[in-house]
Formats: C-alpha cells, sequence, structure tokens
C-alpha cells in the first residue's frame, strides 16, 4: 500500500512539474518581488517630493498651479491602495500606472520651471533632491524593467502549450503588465512660455 502511494506521489510530482505548476510557481514569486521593488523605488520617489516642492517654493511662490500640481498628483498615487491583488487586476494596475505617470509629468514640469530661477537652481538642498530624484528615477524604470520581464516570463506560460492546461486547471490568468505607450503624453516635458502676454490694450 505504501509502495503503490509512493509511487503514485512520484508520478504526481513528475506530472506537475511537466506540466509547467512548478513554472508558474516560481514565476509567481519572481512577479511579487519584482513588485515590491517597483513600489520600493516609487515610495522612495514619493518621500522625495515634500522637500523637493517645499525647497522649490522657497525660490518660486508664484508658480502655485506647478507645485498644487505635484502635491495632487503625489496625493492621487497615495489614494490608490498597492496591495497584492492589484497586479492580477488589469483596471486597478491601469489607474495605478496613469497616477504614476500623472505624477512623472508633474515633477517634469516642476524642474522645467526651475530652469527659470537661478538661485533655485543653485541652492545645495535643491540640487541635492534633484541628484537623490534622478538616482530615483534611474531605479525606477530598473525596477519596473525586471518587473516586465517577470510579467512576460508568466504570461508566455500561461499561454504555452502545455502548461496553458495547467494555467486553465488552476486558474492561472495573464497579468497586466506596463504599457509605455499609455505613459507617453504624460511624460512628456511641457512647453513652457514666459514671454509677456501681448497688450490688448
Amino acid at each position: 500500500m505504501r509502495k503503490s502511494f509512493a509511487v503514485m506521489a512520484a508520478f504526481l510530482a513528475l506530472s506537475l512539474a511537466g506540466c509547467g505548476y512548478n513554472t508558474f510557481q516560481r514565476n509567481d514569486e519572481l512577479i511579487k518581488s519584482s513588485w515590491s521593488e517597483v513600489l520600493n523605488q516609487y515610495q522612495r520617489r514619493a518621500d522625495l517630493i515634500p522637500n523637493l516642492v517645499n525647497t522649490v517654493k522657497g525660490f518660486a511662490a508664484q508658480e502655485k498651479d506647478v507645485l498644487l500640481g505635484v502635491t495632487n498628483a503625489r496625493a492621487k498615487v497615495g489614494s490608490i491602495q498597492a496591495t497584492p491583488e492589484l497586479i492580477n487586476n488589469p483596471e486597478a494596475f491601469g489607474k495605478f500606472q496613469a497616477a504614476q505617470g500623472e505624477l512623472s509629468g508633474a515633477l517634469s514640469r516642476l524642474l522645467v520651471v526651475s530652469e527659470n530661477y537661478p538661485q533655485l537652481k543653485s541652492d545645495a538642498n535643491f540640487r541635492d533632491l534633484q541628484a537623490q530624484l534622478e538616482g530615483t528615477e534611474n531605479r525606477i524604470t530598473v525596477a519596473r524593467n525586471r518587473y516586465i520581464k517577470a510579467v512576460q516570463e508568466y504570461n508566455v506560460t500561461v499561454r504555452s502549450f502545455p502548461s496553458n492546461l495547467t494555467a486553465m486547471i488552476f486558474g492561472y490568468k495573464t497579468k497586466p503588465n506596463f504599457t509605455v505607450e499609455n505613459e507617453k503624453e504624460v511624460s512628456k516635458p511641457p512647453k513652457v512660455d514666459f514671454a509677456p502676454a501681448p497688450d490688448k490694450r
């Protein structure tokens, strides 16, 4: 009895390995760890923003719309609960990505405006924050790329034969991924024109 049970267990283990079950587990864990790193870097960026806004405000308080835009975009990002379930929900993932893209655009506008204030640009605190922000943006890019590759590998497994049969049995579905197209417009630096308005008199 024990021998037949051991044989059946061995057969089941080989079957699961051959049908991609273990690959699903490994790829799912990779996605989770990659996603955690994405969130970690986005949080790092969010933590820099209050100091950055306050520093700019000290030299360019008149740029209220730009400062408010960054603050509001950060608040919108903070209002989205980035739970583990978010990476399985295309609609929620899309909202998260759109909010992060909006924040990227707002930060771009802030940095463009800062170019018009020489004293701000020469301020040591601002330069330090700008360097930290640039470093964080690079880390975000790296973390996102790792996540994109992890999801791509997982989704290929979901859709490939014979692992797609395992996916159907266990309910594994493709996961949403970051897209560049959706963020193209948001991430474009705005055209800032400080020329005086024409005299209408």
